[in-house]
């Protein structure tokens, strides 16, 4: 297995700089974030709290009837400990009240409403405050397509989307989240039960590892089985990469113009603040 391991000291700095310049430069000085009592969202909220200062970052709890007690006083200490704001605004009555229209909907429709409904809940709070809304997806989610389209997925600004899982591990032991946090098991707590490792049928470290070979090597099923990872594995997690590639990208436009958006128009944002 390879060391996956980073300089955190480093790595932290320039996520601390990264979030200060994204949330600044459009204008803004607050961000928002959905604290879920996950370490994904521990993490964003330690480093935005560094960044921005904690007055300037709130997390906001949003439980449906069936979360986990425990996620929610996670989420109470990861507030505590980083000072920054919190803040609970249940979605329990509008995924209800969406559910009563749809009464044959299994877990997974019912996880993805609760998903969307959470992030039209972050952005609605952004208005309301002036802030921007950071993302909490990994860089093993995002490859995976583990996660909701336009619901956790979606955000203004995602620090740690190039960090693979056992890295989010080692740099929130860096950033002090709370160790309770650290160790549990990882879960949408989308239903009761619910883990991410047993949903997808695989460690989240063999995940790390195979992608690092396949997506940031480039090596092929084959390089990668002969490592030791049993070849059906690798081919699964290569046909989730391939298959989630629509999550990874913006709306496709047709081109049919010299200067289409996202083909030809591709300035960064900050560019407006130099007419």
């Amino acid at each position: 297995m390879l060391n996956l391991s980073l300089n955190y000291k480093e790595i932290s700095k320039a996520l601390e700089l990264f979030i200060r310049q994204e949330v600044t430069g459009p204008g803004f000085k607050k961000a928002v974030l959905g604290l879920s009592g996950g370490i994904d969202s521990a993490l964003v909220a330690g480093l935005a709290a560094r960044a921005l200062g904690p007055e300037n970052v709130t997390g906001i709890r949003m439980p449906y009837s069936t979360s986990s007690a425990d996620s929610l006083s996670d989420a109470e200490k990861v507030a505590v400990k980083f000072g920054i704001r919190m803040e609970t605004i249940p979605v329990s009555d509008a995924c209800d009240g969406f559910f009563a229209t749809v009464p044959d909907m299994d877990h997974r429709r019912k996880g993805n409403v609760m998903a969307r409904l959470r992030m039209v809940t972050l952005f609605d709070y952004s208005l309301k405050t002036s802030s921007l809304v950071l993302g909490t997806s990994n860089k093993t989610e995002l490859m995976l397509g583990y996660g909701t389209w336009y619901g956790d997925l979606a955000s203004a600004v995602n620090p740690i989307g190039d960090l693979y899982k056992t890295q989010i591990w080692e740099l929130s032991e860096f950033v002090g989240v709370p160790r309770e946090v650290i160790l549990k098991k990882p879960s949408a707590d989308l239903w009761a039960g619910q883990t991410d490792e047993q949903e997808m049928g695989f460690s989240y470290p063999d995940a790390d590892q195979i992608l690092y070979h396949l997506v940031d090597l480039r090596k092929s099923d084959q390089e990668i089985s002969d490592l030791g990872f049993p070849v059906e594995l690798v081919r699964k997690i290569r046909k989730m990469v391939i298959g989630s590639q629509y999550k990874r990208r913006m709306p496709v436009i047709a081109k049919l113009t010299t200067r289409a958006v996202g083909t030809d128009f591709l300035y960064p944002r900050d560019w407006f603040q130099k007419v």
